[in-house]
């Protein structure tokens, strides 16, 4: 999306020129009209009532509207020391403020696909000191009034003591938090939404095993440090790219997530890879949002083999879903 700022003659000349050079049709909205403009063999303009009548915001410095905003005391924020005791954040978390938020933007997206008749379960695997996994419960609880339960799992013994006596200071009675890895977790209750941010390696691809196997609603993922492919590829056509290691490391990366969101698709999912922070923050900030649609599609399946042939790979997360049974086992 391209913003520029013209004067009325300039705008005018930049709209005869696209439509003329790149475009077909414009739409202009003013606050007396909406004129619809087409230019095939000719220029057509008509001149509709406005859908945007009423004063405009001018402004260039327009508010963002989060989800929690910046200037309203946040309890779980402010216990983590993001805002300040008025709710206004602190400089120096900013970015952090932003992460949560935009987290908190993907999350509502896919909320009406939880089930509403009973509580919710959520896991989150590899919380570490959970701003997001607060933020989730903090979005879903105090503001939505869902009843949720939320469990939050990581391999350190401190960071769990210290996300554990954060809720209960809160009061956050549906969060609680357990010392454990994401394979060796068996919950005794159905799993409606997986959380895994950052989690190393295969660890992402076994947080999508047990998402699976769990026939778990929602699946949000930002897979982190995509090793397992980096020596496995082999591809004659592309040694001019894979000769590079540091090229090949970053294809491994992309091939290691396409290949997830392929083989969530074959497994019944509707599969959509987004940014989720900006590059300058992390190059980790690829996520991975799958929702539970129950059609496993065995086109997608045949689509990955012959992507997994060209590369001579058989990846841990085939392996692990053809054994859980999700996927067929390959025979060659």
């Amino acid at each position: 999306m391209l913003h520029e700022n013209l004067s009325a003659p300039e705008a005018a000349e930049a709209v005869a020129g696209l439509l003329e050079n790149t475009f077909c049709q414009c739409i202009l909205h003013t606050t007396e009209h909406d004129y619809h403009m087409t230019c095939f063999s000719r220029l057509k303009i008509k001149t509709q009532p406005p859908t945007k009548a009423g004063e405009q915001n001018l402004s260039h410095n327009k508010q963002k509207a989060y989800a929690i905003p910046d200037g309203e005391p946040c309890d779980f924020l402010i216990h983590l020391g993001v805002m300040n005791a008025d709710g206004h954040v602190l400089k120096a978390h900013y970015d952090k403020f932003r992460q949560i938020n935009k987290y908190l933007e993907l999350v509502a997206g896919c909320v009406d696909s939880l089930p509403k008749d009973r509580r919710i379960h959520i896991v989150d695997f590899g919380c570490c000191k959970s701003y997001l996994t607060f933020g989730l419960y903090y979005y879903l609880v105090r503001q939505l009034g869902l009843n949720v339960k939320i469990i939050g799992l990581d391999l350190k013994d401190d960071v769990i003591r210290f996300c554990e006596q954060v809720a209960r200071d809160l009061g956050y009675d549906g969060l609680s938090f357990l010392t454990g890895d994401i394979q060796s977790y068996v919950s005794g209750e159905p799993i409606d939404m997986v959380v895994t941010l950052h989690a190393c390696d295969v660890a992402t691809d076994a947080a999508i095993v047990q998402a699976i196997g769990w026939d778990c609603r929602i699946l949000l993922t930002v897979p982190c440090c995509q090793h397992e492919l980096f020596p496995k590829i082999k591809n004659d056509r592309m040694k001019v790219m894979l000769k590079h290691g540091i090229i090949k490391e970053r294809f491994s990366a992309l091939l290691t997530d396409s290949i997830r969101g392929q083989l969530l698709e074959a497994c019944g999912y509707d599969v959509n890879i987004m940014e989720f922070i900006s590059l300058e923050h992390t190059p980790k900030n690829i996520l991975i949002k799958a929702v539970r649609n129950g059609r496993p599609d065995r086109q997608k399946y045949q689509e990955y083999l012959a992507f997994a042939k060209d590369w001579q790979i058989r990846p841990y997360l085939e392996e692990e879903l053809a054994r859980i049974g999700r996927i067929p086992e390959r025979q060659d």
